[in-house]
Protein backbone atom coordinates (compact mmCIF):
# COMPACT_ATOMS: atom_id res chain seq x y z
CA UNK A 1 0.00 0.00 0.00
CA UNK A 2 1.30 3.41 -0.48
CA UNK A 3 1.70 5.63 2.62
CA UNK A 4 -0.80 8.53 3.32
CA UNK A 5 -0.83 11.70 5.56
CA UNK A 6 -3.35 13.77 6.13
CA UNK A 7 -3.30 17.60 7.94
CA UNK A 8 -6.58 19.03 9.33
CA UNK A 9 -8.70 16.85 7.08
CA UNK A 10 -6.65 17.56 3.89
CA UNK A 11 -4.80 15.03 1.80
CA UNK A 12 -0.77 16.79 2.40
CA UNK A 13 2.75 16.32 3.93
CA UNK A 14 3.28 19.81 4.65
CA UNK A 15 3.44 20.93 8.28
CA UNK A 16 4.23 24.39 9.45
CA UNK A 17 7.93 24.45 11.55
CA UNK A 18 5.88 26.69 14.05
CA UNK A 19 3.63 23.83 15.10
CA UNK A 20 4.38 23.01 18.92
CA UNK A 21 4.35 19.34 18.10
CA UNK A 22 7.42 19.85 16.11
CA UNK A 23 8.80 22.56 18.25
CA UNK A 24 8.26 21.19 21.83
CA UNK A 25 6.96 17.73 21.09
CA UNK A 26 3.26 19.50 22.64
CA UNK A 27 1.22 16.97 21.60
CA UNK A 28 -0.40 13.01 21.86
CA UNK A 29 -0.80 10.66 19.19
CA UNK A 30 -2.33 6.98 19.03
CA UNK A 31 -1.64 4.14 16.90
CA UNK A 32 -4.03 2.35 16.21
CA UNK A 33 -4.73 -1.66 14.27
CA UNK A 34 -6.92 -1.51 10.74
CA UNK A 35 -8.40 -4.64 9.91
CA UNK A 36 -11.02 -4.91 6.82
CA UNK A 37 -11.31 -1.20 6.78
CA UNK A 38 -12.11 -1.19 10.91
CA UNK A 39 -10.13 1.21 12.91
CA UNK A 40 -9.05 -1.77 16.17
CA UNK A 41 -10.49 -0.71 19.65
CA UNK A 42 -11.62 3.02 18.46
CA UNK A 43 -13.51 3.89 21.35
CA UNK A 44 -10.52 3.47 24.14
CA UNK A 45 -7.92 5.10 21.85
CA UNK A 46 -10.23 8.07 21.39
CA UNK A 47 -11.22 7.97 25.03
CA UNK A 48 -7.19 7.83 26.03
CA UNK A 49 -6.93 11.13 23.67
CA UNK A 50 -9.22 13.26 25.14
CA UNK A 51 -8.57 12.46 28.94
CA UNK A 52 -5.11 13.18 27.88
CA UNK A 53 -5.70 16.23 26.15
CA UNK A 54 -7.62 17.81 29.00
CA UNK A 55 -4.62 16.81 31.39
CA UNK A 56 -2.50 18.78 28.77
CA UNK A 57 -5.49 21.74 28.93
CA UNK A 58 -5.68 21.58 25.01
CA UNK A 59 -9.29 23.14 24.10
CA UNK A 60 -12.36 20.95 24.08
CA UNK A 61 -12.27 18.42 20.85
CA UNK A 62 -14.21 17.95 18.23
CA UNK A 63 -14.66 14.11 18.86
CA UNK A 64 -17.12 13.16 16.83
CA UNK A 65 -15.28 15.03 13.76
CA UNK A 66 -12.14 13.38 14.56
CA UNK A 67 -13.21 9.92 14.30
CA UNK A 68 -14.92 10.56 11.19
CA UNK A 69 -11.56 11.43 9.54
CA UNK A 70 -10.26 8.11 11.08
CA UNK A 71 -12.71 6.40 9.67
CA UNK A 72 -12.19 7.77 6.04
CA UNK A 73 -8.80 7.14 6.30
CA UNK A 74 -9.33 3.36 7.41
CA UNK A 75 -11.97 3.03 4.90
CA UNK A 76 -10.03 1.33 2.13
CA UNK A 77 -7.34 -0.41 3.71
CA UNK A 78 -7.43 -4.08 4.61
CA UNK A 79 -4.45 -4.76 6.84
CA UNK A 80 -2.61 -1.36 7.75
CA UNK A 81 -1.62 0.95 10.62
CA UNK A 82 -2.69 4.18 11.13
CA UNK A 83 -1.07 7.14 13.41
CA UNK A 84 -3.56 9.77 14.82
CA UNK A 85 -1.22 12.79 16.11
CA UNK A 86 -2.44 15.64 18.03
CA UNK A 87 -0.66 18.86 18.38
CA UNK A 88 -1.60 22.30 20.03
CA UNK A 89 -0.96 23.65 16.84
CA UNK A 90 1.14 26.44 15.59
CA UNK A 91 2.92 29.20 18.18
CA UNK A 92 5.01 31.97 18.43
CA UNK A 93 8.59 31.02 19.95
CA UNK A 94 8.55 30.06 23.79
CA UNK A 95 7.11 27.66 25.90
CA UNK A 96 4.01 29.65 26.73
CA UNK A 97 1.07 28.40 24.71
CA UNK A 98 -0.87 30.43 22.87
CA UNK A 99 -4.22 31.68 24.61
CA UNK A 100 -6.31 30.19 22.08
CA UNK A 101 -4.76 27.24 20.33
CA UNK A 102 -6.10 25.69 17.21
CA UNK A 103 -5.03 21.79 17.35
CA UNK A 104 -3.28 20.48 14.27
CA UNK A 105 -4.81 16.88 13.99
CA UNK A 106 -2.71 14.71 11.74
CA UNK A 107 -3.55 11.25 10.35
CA UNK A 108 -1.15 8.71 8.37
CA UNK A 109 -1.29 5.16 7.02
CA UNK A 110 1.29 2.62 6.63
CA UNK A 111 1.70 -0.82 5.72
CA UNK A 112 1.41 -3.54 8.64
CA UNK A 113 4.64 -4.60 9.92
CA UNK A 114 5.23 -8.28 9.51
CA UNK A 115 6.70 -10.36 12.70
CA UNK A 116 7.54 -13.85 12.87
CA UNK A 117 4.69 -16.37 13.77
CA UNK A 118 6.83 -17.67 16.30
CA UNK A 119 6.93 -14.75 18.08
CA UNK A 120 3.28 -16.20 19.09
CA UNK A 121 4.13 -19.56 19.54
CA UNK A 122 7.57 -19.96 20.77
CA UNK A 123 7.82 -16.16 22.77
CA UNK A 124 10.14 -13.31 21.91
CA UNK A 125 13.77 -12.84 22.65
CA UNK A 126 14.41 -9.09 24.79
CA UNK A 127 16.91 -7.34 26.62
CA UNK A 128 16.70 -4.89 29.93
CA UNK A 129 17.78 -1.40 28.46
CA UNK A 130 20.46 0.74 30.36
CA UNK A 131 17.79 3.63 29.66
CA UNK A 132 16.13 4.85 32.63
CA UNK A 133 12.49 6.42 32.49
CA UNK A 134 12.38 9.07 34.12
CA UNK A 135 9.51 9.95 36.90
CA UNK A 136 7.21 11.98 35.92
CA UNK A 137 3.66 11.79 37.35
CA UNK A 138 2.00 14.51 35.72
CA UNK A 139 2.85 13.01 32.29
CA UNK A 140 2.04 9.41 33.57
CA UNK A 141 -0.53 6.98 31.69
CA UNK A 142 -0.05 9.65 28.74
CA UNK A 143 0.86 8.75 25.39
CA UNK A 144 2.66 12.27 24.55
CA UNK A 145 4.92 13.03 21.64
CA UNK A 146 8.32 13.18 23.70
CA UNK A 147 9.81 9.33 23.60
CA UNK A 148 13.36 10.69 23.63
CA UNK A 149 13.53 8.16 26.37
CA UNK A 150 12.38 5.09 24.16
CA UNK A 151 14.66 6.59 21.31
CA UNK A 152 17.38 5.90 23.23
CA UNK A 153 16.39 3.03 24.81
CA UNK A 154 15.96 1.56 21.10
CA UNK A 155 18.94 2.40 20.05
CA UNK A 156 20.97 0.01 22.48
CA UNK A 157 20.77 -2.90 20.66
CA UNK A 158 20.82 -3.97 16.95
CA UNK A 159 20.44 -7.56 16.78
CA UNK A 160 17.23 -8.23 14.79
CA UNK A 161 16.83 -11.32 17.33
CA UNK A 162 15.73 -8.89 19.98
CA UNK A 163 12.11 -8.30 19.76
CA UNK A 164 11.79 -5.82 22.52
CA UNK A 165 13.72 -4.20 25.39
CA UNK A 166 12.24 -4.32 28.97
CA UNK A 167 13.01 -0.24 30.85
CA UNK A 168 12.81 0.66 34.32
CA UNK A 169 12.91 4.15 36.36
CA UNK A 170 15.33 5.76 37.93
CA UNK A 171 14.57 4.08 40.93
CA UNK A 172 14.97 0.41 39.32
CA UNK A 173 11.31 -0.22 39.37
CA UNK A 174 10.14 -2.66 36.01
CA UNK A 175 7.60 -0.26 34.42
CA UNK A 176 7.45 -1.20 30.31
CA UNK A 177 8.61 -2.22 27.17
CA UNK A 178 10.09 0.11 24.86
CA UNK A 179 7.08 -0.14 22.76
CA UNK A 180 4.60 -2.18 25.01
CA UNK A 181 3.02 -2.85 28.40
CA UNK A 182 4.77 -5.82 30.35
CA UNK A 183 2.95 -8.44 32.49
CA UNK A 184 4.27 -11.33 34.81
CA UNK A 185 2.47 -14.83 35.21
CA UNK A 186 3.63 -15.82 38.90
CA UNK A 187 1.03 -18.77 39.65
CA UNK A 188 -2.69 -17.44 38.80
CA UNK A 189 -1.53 -14.00 39.47
CA UNK A 190 -1.19 -11.57 36.58
CA UNK A 191 1.32 -8.93 37.51
CA UNK A 192 1.78 -5.57 35.90
CA UNK A 193 3.44 -3.03 36.43
CA UNK A 194 2.27 0.42 38.41
CA UNK A 195 2.35 3.60 35.63
CA UNK A 196 1.61 6.02 38.41
CA UNK A 197 4.66 7.72 37.82
CA UNK A 198 5.82 6.84 34.21
CA UNK A 199 5.01 5.15 31.48
CA UNK A 200 1.98 4.60 29.05
CA UNK A 201 -1.44 3.25 29.45
CA UNK A 202 -1.57 1.03 26.72
CA UNK A 203 -5.10 0.44 25.22
CA UNK A 204 -4.37 -3.51 24.60
CA UNK A 205 -4.04 -3.84 28.55
CA UNK A 206 -7.55 -3.67 29.39
CA UNK A 207 -7.99 -6.50 27.02
CA UNK A 208 -4.78 -8.11 28.25
CA UNK A 209 -6.74 -7.24 31.88
CA UNK A 210 -10.10 -8.39 30.24
CA UNK A 211 -8.73 -11.63 28.74
CA UNK A 212 -7.36 -12.14 32.14
CA UNK A 213 -10.44 -12.54 34.06
CA UNK A 214 -11.91 -15.08 31.63
CA UNK A 215 -9.15 -17.02 32.32
CA UNK A 216 -9.94 -16.63 36.22
CA UNK A 217 -6.37 -15.06 36.66
CA UNK A 218 -6.02 -11.98 39.70
CA UNK A 219 -4.67 -9.03 38.30
CA UNK A 220 -2.81 -6.95 40.41
CA UNK A 221 -0.99 -3.60 39.25
CA UNK A 222 2.01 -2.99 41.31
CA UNK A 223 5.46 -1.73 42.05
CA UNK A 224 7.95 -4.23 40.63
CA UNK A 225 11.77 -5.01 40.49
CA UNK A 226 13.65 -7.27 38.19
CA UNK A 227 13.51 -9.79 40.62
CA UNK A 228 10.00 -10.15 40.47
CA UNK A 229 10.26 -10.96 36.58
CA UNK A 230 13.61 -13.23 36.97
CA UNK A 231 11.45 -15.35 39.76
CA UNK A 232 8.21 -15.16 37.54
CA UNK A 233 6.75 -18.19 35.27
CA UNK A 234 6.09 -16.23 32.36
CA UNK A 235 5.94 -12.55 30.86
CA UNK A 236 4.56 -10.89 27.96
CA UNK A 237 4.51 -7.63 26.30
CA UNK A 238 1.55 -6.03 24.66
CA UNK A 239 0.61 -3.16 22.57
CA UNK A 240 -1.85 -2.25 19.67
CA UNK A 241 -0.36 -4.02 16.81
CA UNK A 242 1.67 -6.89 18.22
CA UNK A 243 -1.16 -8.28 20.37
CA UNK A 244 0.66 -10.13 23.12
CA UNK A 245 3.74 -11.81 22.54
CA UNK A 246 5.21 -14.27 25.20
CA UNK A 247 8.89 -13.40 26.25
CA UNK A 248 11.06 -16.39 26.35
CA UNK A 249 14.60 -15.08 27.22
CA UNK A 250 15.38 -11.83 29.18
CA UNK A 251 18.92 -11.16 28.46
CA UNK A 252 20.34 -14.33 30.03
CA UNK A 253 17.26 -15.50 32.02
CA UNK A 254 14.85 -17.99 30.09
CA UNK A 255 11.86 -19.03 30.35
CA UNK A 256 10.75 -22.33 30.42
CA UNK A 257 7.15 -21.77 30.20
CA UNK A 258 4.49 -20.21 27.57
CA UNK A 259 1.67 -21.94 28.56
CA UNK A 260 0.19 -19.04 29.81
CA UNK A 261 0.93 -16.72 26.96
CA UNK A 262 -0.57 -19.23 24.86
CA UNK A 263 -4.26 -18.83 26.27
CA UNK A 264 -3.94 -15.22 26.64
CA UNK A 265 -3.29 -15.16 23.21
CA UNK A 266 -6.37 -17.44 22.39
CA UNK A 267 -8.77 -15.53 25.03
CA UNK A 268 -7.71 -12.42 23.31
CA UNK A 269 -8.17 -13.83 19.64
CA UNK A 270 -11.73 -14.88 21.08
CA UNK A 271 -12.41 -11.65 22.16
CA UNK A 272 -11.77 -10.09 18.55
CA UNK A 273 -8.31 -9.02 18.82
CA UNK A 274 -7.57 -9.56 15.72
CA UNK A 275 -3.60 -9.29 16.08
CA UNK A 276 -3.59 -12.32 17.97
CA UNK A 277 -5.84 -14.86 15.85
CA UNK A 278 -2.36 -16.92 14.92
CA UNK A 279 -4.43 -19.86 14.15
Amino acid sequence: MTDTTWINGLQTASLDPRDRGLQYGDGLFETIAVFGGHPQCIEDHLDRLQHSAARLKFPDLDMAGLEAEIQRAAGNLEKAVLKLILTRGESARGYRPPEQPEPTRIIMTSSWPLWPGEYYLDGVRSRVCDQRLAIQPALAGMKHLNRLEQVLARAEWDDPGIAEGVMLDTEDRLVCGTMSNLYLLSGSDLLTPSLARCGVKGVMRKQVQKAAATLGLQWHESDLRMEDALNADEMYFSNALIGLWPVRELDEHRYTRVDGGKRLIATLAAQGVRQCDVS
